[in-house]
């Protein structure tokens, strides 16, 4: 009797908690969606502030070239040289450009140039807004009738959605590039045959897909950083949980935002349709 009242506890407790953050996580994703719609009808309605925009773009895609085209360079060299040796048992060494290019628009640019963006911009967004929150600047901006959303999240949102397809290509780029250096260069693939393969199989379609899914991370990660800054409270201790939790939420969103991308664009893009 006493065993199936413990049993009894255990389960009230587990459906407790799982309640629990089944409410937590749809009230997060209503803060976010709310927060997106007020950002997006501002950057719409024009009171984007543009010197502010240009600002963020500075910071945003600038200054995040250098990590994003050598995250993209060698993740391109050694994808290529393993799946060179693998296909090498296979005698399909040619194989192995159109492989390459095709993984890297597809899949693999977009979503490291997400993650490194994440990791950089996400938590700078986070901290930058969190210390104002907790240094009353953003309740100043209200008693001022400034709306911290037009004035803080509107010109990030723009700059990003902006920015960050031309650092998924830049990504991109970089990873074939070194990839077609790597296999001709380093391992004798043959580079008549390498670049003929990787130009028949890789198509606009392929690159497309890279720069829509640059476009939605880039929105899923100003989201959640500007709320997680926003939201930062209880001084420094805060500030440091928001700018962790907006890099971990953010790098997180990306990796499961992809699948979901990929199984839905790949209805309107479908591999190797250009060819």
């Amino acid at each position: 009797m006493i065993g199936c009242r413990r049993e009894r506890s255990y389960e009230m407790a587990f459906f407790s908690w799982l309640g629990a953050r089944a409410i937590g996580t749809t009230t997060y994703l209503g803060e976010l969606i709310l927060l997106f719609q007020e950002a997006a009808v501002s950057v719409f309605a024009g009171r984007a502030r543009w010197k502010l925009v240009l600002a963020q773009i500075w910071e945003i895609g600038y200054r995040s070239q250098v990590v994003v085209i050598v995250t993209g360079a060698f993740t391109g060299a050694v994808f290529t040289a393993q799946t060179f040796f693998q296909f090498r048992n296979l005698n399909m060494e040619s194989a192995v450009g159109p492989v390459v290019s095709v993984a890297m628009c597809r899949e693999l640019g977009p979503v490291l140039s997400g993650l490194m963006v994440a990791g950089r911009v996400g938590a700078a967004m986070s901290a930058e807004l969190g210390t104002m929150k907790v240094t009353q600047q953003i309740d100043a901006l209200r008693a001022l009738a400034v709306s911290p959303v037009d004035y803080l999240v509107a010109p990030r949102m723009l700059a990003i959605f902006l920015a960050m397809p031309i650092l998924v290509a830049e990504c991109i780029f970089s990873g074939i590039f070194s990839g077609f250096l790597v296999a001709t260069k380093v391992l004798d693939v043959n580079t008549a045959y390498y670049v003929a393969n990787m130009s028949r199989f890789t198509g606009g379609d392929d690159i497309l897909m890279g720069l829509v899914k640059g476009f939605v991370f880039g929105l899923i990660i100003v989201t959640i950083s500007c709320r997680e800054g926003l939201q930062a409270k209880n001084g420094a201790v805060g500030v440091g949980r928001a700018t962790t939790e907006a890099v971990v939420i953010g790098s997180l969103a990306v990796l499961i935002v992809n699948f979901f991308l990929t199984m839905a664009l790949n209805i309107f893009f479908p591999a190797g349709s250009d060819v």
